[in-house]
C-alpha cells in the first residue's frame, strides 16, 4: 500500500464511519477497487483516527460527562445517585453511554470469531448493506408517524432505550451494518429528538472504537508498513471523520436518512452482483 492508497483508505473510513453507510463495508470493498491489501490492524488504526476526530468535536461534552460521572459515583454513598442521574443531563448522558456500551462489548467478546469470519465474504457485505438501508428507511418511516410528538431530550431517555441502541451498535460489528446508521435509527425508533439521536450515537462510538483499538493494539504496533503510509492513513481518517461528524450534526436536524438508505441499497446490490461475477 502506498501513501495515496492510504490517504484514500483514510478518507473512505473517515467519511463512512459517521455517515450512515457502513465503514466496515467500504473498507472491505475499497481495497478491491484500489488493487491493494488492507488488514484488520490497519483498519483499526484508521478507526483510531476517527476516535481522535469525534473526541475533538465533542470535547466539551466529554469533559463535562467525565466530571459528572465521577460526581455521580460520589453521590452513591450520600444516597443521591438516583436523584443526580435524573436531574443532571450530563450525569444521565454519561451513564446512558456506559449502559449502551455493554451490549456491543459482550457481543464483540463472545462472538468475535463469528463476526470476523463475515469479513471474508464480499457477498455478505453487500447483503448487510441492503439491511442497513432497510433500517434507515424504517427509522424515518416511524419518525414520520410520530411527527406530532416532541422527541425525547436527555432526561427523558431511559436506560432501556440505551440498551436497545447498544444492541443495534453490537449488530453493527458485522461488515455492512452501519454503526452510526443503526444507532441513529435505533435512537429514532426509541423516540429521541433527531439531533440527540446523532449526538448519542457519536458519543457511544467512543468506547466502542477505543475498545477495538485496545484489543488490536499489539497488531497495530507490529503492523509491517511504511511509517509515512500509517501517518497518512491516520491523518486522512481523522480529518474526514471530523468533517463527517460536523456535516451529520447539521444534516440530521432538517433532512431524512432516506438518501443514505438508497445509497446503501445501490452499493449493496452492485456489490452482490459484482461479487458473483468477478470474485
Amino acid at each position: 500500500m502506498d501513501i495515496i492508497q492510504a490517504i484514500i483508505m483514510g478518507m473512505v473510513q473517515g467519511l463512512t464511519e459517521f455517515l450512515p453507510v457502513s465503514s466496515s463495508a467500504h473498507l472491505v470493498i475499497a481495497p478491491e477497487l484500489l488493487g491493494t491489501q488492507s488488514s484488520l490492524a490497519f483498519d483499526t488504526l484508521l478507526h483510531v483516527g476517527t476516535l481522535v476526530a469525534v473526541i475533538g468535536y465533542f470535547w466539551k461534552d466529554i469533559t463535562s460527562m467525565i466530571k459528572s460521572f465521577v460526581s455521580s459515583l460520589l453521590d452513591i454513598p450520600r444516597g443521591k445517585f438516583k436523584e443526580g442521574v435524573a436531574d443532571d443531563p450530563y450525569k444521565r448522558l454519561a451513564w446512558l453511554v456506559v449502559v449502551g456500551t455493554i451490549p456491543a462489548g459482550l457481543m464483540g467478546v463472545l462472538l468475535k470469531s463469528e463476526f470476523e469470519a463475515l469479513f471474508n465474504s464480499v457477498t455478505i457485505v453487500g447483503f448487510f448493506l441492503l439491511v442497513t438501508g432497510v433500517i434507515l428507511w424504517g427509522s424515518e418511516w416511524i419518525a414520520k408517524r410520530n411527527i406530532d410528538k416532541k422527541g425525547k431530550d436527555v432526561k427523558e431517555v431511559s436506560f432501556t432505550n440505551s440498551l436497545v441502541i447498544g444492541v443495534f451498535q453490537g449488530l453493527a460489528i458485522a461488515p455492512g451494518i452501519s454503526r452510526s446508521g443503526s444507532t441513529i435509527a435505533a435512537g429514532l425508533f426509541s423516540g429521541l429528538e433527531r439531533k440527540l439521536a446523532a449526538r448519542y450515537s457519536f458519543l457511544l462510538s467512543i468506547p466502542a472504537i477505543l475498545g477495538a483499538a485496545l484489543i488490536q493494539a499489539k497488531d497495530i504496533v507490529s503492523f509491517d508498513a511504511n511509517t509515512e503510509v500509517l501517518i497518512a492513513g491516520f491523518l486522512s481518517a481523522a480529518i474526514f471523520s471530523y468533517l463527517a461528524v460536523k456535516f451529520m450534526m447539521g444534516y440530521i436536524q432538517k433532512h431524512s436518512l432516506n438518501i443514505f438508505a438508497i445509497y446503501c441499497w445501490i452499493v449493496g446490490a452492485l456489490t452482490i452482483i459484482i461479487s458473483m461475477v468477478w470474485f
